[in-house]
């Protein structure tokens, strides 16, 4: 997964770490989905996704990897907003598909609904290079104590 540069602005220096931890995620599923992030805070985080490589027998992205990209954008908000007390484990998701996209990149934009002590809630749609609406999706992560 591709990762921006740690924002020199942030004042915590904890969640600095973890942004640039991110970025040693090797082998992951979403390196393998070709996603990149754009913009990541505790609120909001964008990514992005090619069509091309993450499509169904058709030739149309497949729901299962915009499934992906929204579960990915929202539990990385909800690692920055749990960090570095808490981990996010997915435990809801669920996907409706508007339209479907053959080619190009499609965008994830994860906007937070709730952050709370034990649980983030992140609202994720995901839109064509013309901005229209394949998908919008709702994860909610439980945030946990991390292992020791």
């Amino acid at each position: 997964m591709n990762v921006p540069d740690v924002d020199p602005d942030l004042k915590d220096a904890s969640a600095q770490e973890l942004l640039a931890s991110l970025r040693d995620m090797r082998g992951a599923l979403n390196e393998k989905m070709g996603i990149e992030l754009v913009e990541v805070s505790a609120e909001r985080v964008v990514g992005t996704m090619p069509v091309e490589g993450n499509t169904q027998p058709y030739g149309l992205l497949h729901g299962g990897a915009s499934v992906v990209l929204a579960e990915s954008l929202g539990s990385v908000g909800a690692a920055m907003h749990g960090h570095p007390e808490r981990i996010p484990v997915g435990v809801d998701i669920n996907a409706t598909h508007h339209r479907s996209a053959v080619q190009g990149t499609v965008t994830g934009v994860a906007t937070a609904v709730h952050l709370g002590r034990t649980s983030a809630c992140y609202e994720v749609v995901i839109t064509d290079e013309q901005g229209r609406r394949l998908c919008t999706s709702r994860i909610t992560c439980a945030l946990i104590p991390p292992r020791s």
